[in-house]
């Protein structure tokens, strides 16, 4: 399988845009050759990380690009409508450095326990995974306790990059005094205790890679674990973690249906016009501005660096607009290209299945309703996820 040329001019001190679309027009080559037999990116996490990509969001104090969420959501989306395996794969990564970047601009306590991380990420170019489709606010996985710390048993779904990921940032439960605490804590993916199963055999994103990933037995010491907290309710933790990964995730799906409609509208023009054709287009316009309009009320949010219960209300009710008029863009795409569109060589049908993963991050359709009719009934929220 050939993926992205190793040898792509590094481009660290580019302006990140310009970056973000070279490295999207050299992804774009292979992306259905990827979505064609279901193979990892893994050639393109080396351009990643020889470009810069990896280290984006690391402050430029602590050796990376400093990039703003803005500017990772920009990058996010340029990369998505080329391919979007590598987009949705490299947001995973980025929303755990974006997190704590977020915390060492704003929380000065947090710094001691952060920057060894960040600075990891910007010198080591180590990729890190999210288990946080798998866990949530309920969490997964148990906890034992034994001396000096606790013994971890789990099974990670989602975990994006899986084959070429150095931590594996998750959690599991403990039952501490009749109470269910979560435990959090980075997993080494070198340890023998850790394996990735080979389960990614999907719809869509068919190169992410987000292989189950089995921890059987895995020691954890007391002193890695910085955070704790109940199981089963919103912690200030994970308001933070909602309001920072979300648009950065979501960035991926814009990207997706701007492509799409960009297909379309180039295989239509081929074609007399038609009333009928006129209306499904602007129909497709529509969509895609509402898809717009909801991603950008989640930066707004995020860009208020106030993580609470309302940015998190806020960054959700603009998730659900991105999934469900995405998700519409791209099947009015399908429509206005007709019959062409259900041809591979278009790339139309890998972006209408790419889109469908939308559906499938917190809070989905249900939970974001109930939580947005209780943030509005003043109702509380602590335990609606």
């Amino acid at each position: 399988m050939t993926d992205v040329a190793a040898d792509l001019i590094p481009t660290r001190r580019a302006p990140l845009e310009d970056t973000a679309r070279q490295f999207a027009e050299r992804c774009a080559e292979h992306a259905g050759d990827h979505d064609l037999s279901g193979d990892f990116i893994a050639g393109n996490y080396k351009a990643m990380k020889s470009t810069g990509l990896v280290a984006a969001g690391v402050p430029t104090e602590l050796g990376g690009g400093g990039a703003s969420v803005r500017d990772l959501c920009e990058m996010l989306r340029i990369i998505g409508g080329a391919c979007g395996s590598s987009a949705l794969a490299l947001s995973m990564h980025t929303h755990q450095v974006a997190i704590p970047a977020w915390r060492w601009h704003h929380q000065a306590a947090a710094r001691p326990l952060v920057e060894p991380l960040l600075r990891r990420v910007a010198a080591e170019n180590i990729v890190l995974l999210s288990s946080g489709g798998s866990d949530w606010i309920g969490g997964s996985g148990t906890a034992e306790k034994v001396d000096g710390g606790y013994k971890i048993k789990a099974r990670k779904v989602f975990s994006s990059g899986a084959p070429v990921g150095d931590i594996l940032m998750t959690s599991a439960i403990c039952d501490e005094g009749g109470e269910r605490t979560v435990l959090h804590f980075g997993a080494p993916m070198t340890a023998e205790e850790v394996t990735v199963l080979d389960t990614w055999n999907t719809l869509g994103m068919r190169g992410t890679g987000s292989h189950d990933i089995m921890i059987d037995g895995l020691f954890v010491p007391d002193d890695k674990i910085p955070l704790r907290r109940t199981a089963g309710e919103w912690h200030p933790g994970f308001q933070l973690i909602a309001t920072m990964a979300f648009p950065l995730i979501y960035a991926t799906y814009l990207g997706i249906a701007e492509s799409a409609r960009e297909i379309a509208v180039g295989i239509a023009g081929m074609k007399p016009v038609s009333h009928r054709r006129q209306s499904t287009a602007g129909r497709m316009d529509t969509a895609l501005a509402a898809t717009r309009m909801g991603h950008e009320h989640m930066i707004a949010a995020a860009e208020r660096n106030a993580p609470s219960e309302q940015s998190v209300n806020d960054v959700m009710i603009g998730r659900r607009l991105v999934e469900e008029n995405a998700i519409l863009t791209v099947e009015l795409a399908m429509e206005l290209a007709g019959g062409a569109g259900f041809y591979r060589k278009t790339g139309l049908e890998r972006r209408f299945r790419d889109i469908q993963a939308a559906r499938y991050h917190p809070l989905q359709k249900e939970a974001q309703s109930e939580y947005a009719g209780a943030m509005a009934l003043g109702q509380p929220v602590g335990r609606i996820f």
